[in-house]
């Protein structure tokens, strides 16, 4: 039986803002002893059944073989890390949780991706 951690995060390693923020995870759970988690670049976009561009667009979490995008994968991620229970709880909340997902899937996530569009096209010479 292959030994697969608990949650698995896919994120855009090429982003510095979400490079960051998955740094700051993955410390905390190092210092925690926790469940094992996974930090996934772009390239291991197949691997959760998508394509680099689709994976770019929103951060995803598989966990237990259910794969969450966006809020809900923050939310798993904080729910896995003792330091941030507390945020997972917060963001769970009736009121708060649709406010959340309006503002990363309208608003952060689109700029974010955008800027990785033109990081490509940056890279590409374009």
């Amino acid at each position: 039986m292959e030994n697969t951690p608990t949650t698995r995060i896919l994120y855009n390693d090429t982003c510095p803002i979400c490079a960051h923020e998955i740094g700051v995870y993955a410390r905390a759970a190092a210092q925690s002893g926790g469940p094992e988690m996974q930090f996934c670049p772009l390239r291991d976009a197949a691997s959760f059944g998508l394509d680099s561009d689709a994976a770019a667009k929103q951060l995803h979490v598989m966990q237990g073989g259910t794969l969450l995008v966006g809020v809900d994968a923050f939310i798993a991620i904080w729910r896995a890390l003792p330091r941030w229970a507390w945020a997972a709880r917060l963001a769970s909340l009736p009121v708060i949780r649709p406010a959340l997902g309006f503002v990363y899937s309208r608003i952060a996530a689109p700029m974010l991706y955008q800027s990785h569009l033109r990081r490509q096209r940056k890279a590409q010479g374009k």
